[in-house]
């Protein structure tokens, strides 16, 4: 999976490098960032911008994370995310626990810093 993580401001960004994020993928990605979770890092942006597609898997996947990181007093926002991912977030509902920008500035920006 194509997966990198940097730094902006305190925030850790994990950007997705796939096209498409599924089943196939999400172990890898959920363990990068369950490793950040654990590592402490309770601000955390994920980058979707390359991301045209996601399943139900990774909406669940989401969710998870999501659960996680408000558990650990943290946030995870969403960043660069298209229209079509958006549609899914919306009609799942997960937009209503997962915040989404239009980019990781806008992401970073949103934690007060």
């Amino acid at each position: 999976m194509n997966l990198s993580t940097d730094r902006v401001g305190k925030a850790v960004v994990v950007r997705v490098g796939e096209t498409r994020l599924t089943y196939q993928v999400l172990s890898t990605f959920a363990d990068s960032v369950t490793q950040l979770l654990a590592a402490g890092e309770k601000r955390v942006i994920i980058d979707l911008s390359r991301v045209a597609y996601v399943d139900s898997a990774t909406i669940g996947c989401l969710m998870d994370l999501y659960r996680q990181t408000d558990r650990l007093g943290g946030a995870i926002k969403l960043a660069g995310v298209q229209k079509r991912v958006e549609t899914m977030l919306t009609m799942t509902g997960a937009h209503n626990f997962i915040e989404l920008h239009a980019d990781e500035a806008g992401a970073a920006g949103s934690f007060g810093e």
